[in-house]
């Protein structure tokens, strides 16, 4: 087979939560009126997976891809039953709802789930005085945190962060959360749907929910709330390149890593890759090359990039993130030791490598 860059269907979600941004700023096309709270550019949830639009491939789902293609499609020895990362843009107009998702072994003792659910949040826009929350304060414990959830009283309990462009969060599984109003950001996760969440009404349209509905809800977030993780924003990382070219790794972790390119006029960089790589345009258009061929890509659009492809080039002026799944000491700790960064800075941006003969989480690729 002729690989090449793969243009997919990207789900939207609607929630009340969301507004314009991505249509009236960022110019996205294609999107139905109302508000916009979520396009899922690389999704293979059950029941919301994506499709290849174009080319040979067209009309096959991105879990047929998986299933008949892993070699080509994840490479480096990914193996799972779907693609194992999924990516968003999220428009925070309003503010989402306080939840957390499971992360892997809650996930699968309370939800028959395979896997949970880390993200982390790069963040695009942010309003002045912009916030999120993340993690429990210190000392609080359970019966102290279902007070504070039945009251709604979330600031008693959950530590509030200041939110500013260009900083990234990494949110391990069972780490209660939101961020909102006024924030514009792009998450990269595990896949999954997963989630609970603390508030009376329902995400998707505002509607109240009854009060057993509610307290049943609150019970099963506290079952799958872990109270350690406790995170904070980071600047990323900076790699050297070329002159003209701003490399800067964001976040990484277990399960994906996530790099931002700036790319001025001066010669087009090259980026090797050996895992499915997903790129999503944050700036202007930019055309993406590869030897299964070249693609403009508008600003908010992605693509993915198959791994049997190997080699990107970036045709600038640009700014893309790039999403992949990680061998952390080939791909993360060298290359960011090598710049000069020290051991515990890696470590911040993620759960860090895994130590040598530890399980590694399903769908990881070896080293990982």
């Amino acid at each position: 087979m002729d690989w090449y860059p793969l243009r997919l269907t990207a789900p939207v979600k609607q929630h009340v939560f969301g507004g314009r941004v991505l249509a009236d700023r960022w110019g996205r096309t294609g999107l139905p009126h109302g508000p916009v709270a979520e396009t899922w550019e690389v999704s293979d949830v059950d029941g919301e997976g994506a499709v290849v639009t174009g080319g040979p491939l067209a009309g096959r789902t991105l879990r047929r891809l998986v299933e008949e293609h892993p070699e080509e499609l994840l490479g480096r020895g990914w193996r799972g039953e779907r693609f194992p990362v999924l990516t968003k843009f999220i428009d925070a107009t309003g503010p989402l709802p306080v939840h957390l998702h499971a992360d892997d072994d809650t996930a699968r003792r309370l939800e028959d789930q395979p896997n949970g659910k880390t993200e982390a949040w790069h963040v695009l826009e942010a309003a002045p005085g912009a916030t999120a929350l993340a993690g429990v304060k210190t000392g609080v414990d359970r019966d102290r945190l279902q007070q504070a959830l039945v009251a709604q009283d979330f600031d008693a309990v959950l530590r509030r962060l200041p939110v500013r462009a260009g900083q990234t969060l990494y949110v391990p599984g069972g780490t209660l959360h939101s961020f909102g109003p006024g924030t514009l950001v792009y998450e990269i996760e595990q896949t999954s749907d997963i989630q609970q969440h603390a508030m009376r009404h329902r995400m998707e349209d505002g509607s109240p929910i009854t009060d057993q509905e509610w307290h049943t809800n609150l019970e099963r977030l506290l079952d799958e709330w872990r109270p350690e993780p406790r995170p904070d924003f980071q600047s990323g990382l900076s790699v050297p390149v070329d002159d003209g070219v701003e490399r800067t790794v964001l976040c990484a972790g277990p399960y994906f890593a996530l790099e931002r390119w700036r790319v001025g006029t001066a010669a087009p960089p090259v980026h090797m890759f050996t895992t499915g790589l997903v790129v999503s345009n944050a700036g202007p258009p930019v055309t993406v090359a590869t030897p299964g061929g070249r693609e403009r890509l508008a600003r908010a659009e992605s693509l993915l990039l198959p791994a049997v492809l190997g080699r990107l080039r970036i045709e600038g002026p640009a700014d893309v993130l790039l999403g992949y799944l990680p061998d952390l000491d080939l791909d993360v700790r060298t290359p960011l030791l090598a710049a000069g960064h020290g051991s515990a800075a890696i470590a911040a941006l993620g759960e860090g490598p895994a130590p040598r003969g530890s399980a590694k989480p399903t769908g990881s690729a070896p080293g990982a």
